[in-house]
């Protein structure tokens, strides 16, 4: 019988070791997977941060572009309301300058015009006034240095009595609306004789 209680013991140990043999396989593997896990979760971790950084970084730009949207909108609008009157303000400029050439082919000394010239200064001075309420200013640069910006030189003409390269006539007067030019003064430039 001692054989066999040996055997038997000798089984039962090697039983028991291949057991205890298993589930030291089983917590290391278990050990294994935890650690893949948690480098699993950390690496999703910082995946997840790295999009959530990209994404707030996008949501700056987009507001940051919405932003610059209404400034543009806001400006054109501005733009708009501010120039809207350019065209008809050209158009009126002609009756400016009608008026000022009849004005300037009455003859004052002869007594049956002078009514009327006075009845042409009076009307001219009334709408002179109503452009510039708004903002349509008259560009009179008779004596000034020629600006290319604000003046269209028609002609030169030598002149020893005054700086080269200044206006010494207008035939038409220019206009700004708002600081900006609808149409520039025709001059007559000097130059060096």
């Amino acid at each position: 019988m001692s054989q066999d209680t040996n055997q038997e013991d000798t089984s039962a140990k090697s039983e028991q070791s291949e057991v205890n043999t298993e589930e030291k396989l089983q917590s290391e593997a278990k050990t294994d997977q935890s650690e893949q896990s948690e480098e699993q979760a950390v690496s999703e971790a910082e995946e997840l941060q790295q999009k959530l950084s990209t994404l707030g970084e996008q949501l700056l730009r987009e507001q940051a572009e919405m932003q610059n949207v209404r400034r543009r909108a806001q400006r054109d609008i501005e733009s708009a309301h501010k120039y809207a009157l350019e065209k008809f303000a050209s158009e009126l400029l002609s009756v400016v300058d009608n008026l000022e050439r009849s004005i300037d082919a009455i003859d004052i000394e002869d007594e049956s015009q002078k009514s009327v010239a006075e009845g042409l200064e009076l009307t001219l001075k009334t709408f002179i006034e109503v452009l510039a309420k708004y903002k349509v200013e008259a560009v009179e640069p008779e004596g000034q240095p020629f600006d290319a910006d604000l003046h269209q030189a028609v002609s030169t003409v030598p002149n020893a009595e005054v700086e080269p390269n200044t206006v010494i006539n207008v035939f038409q007067k220019g206009y700004t609306l708002n600081g900006r030019l609808i149409r520039p003064a025709m001059v007559v430039v000097s130059t060096s004789t």
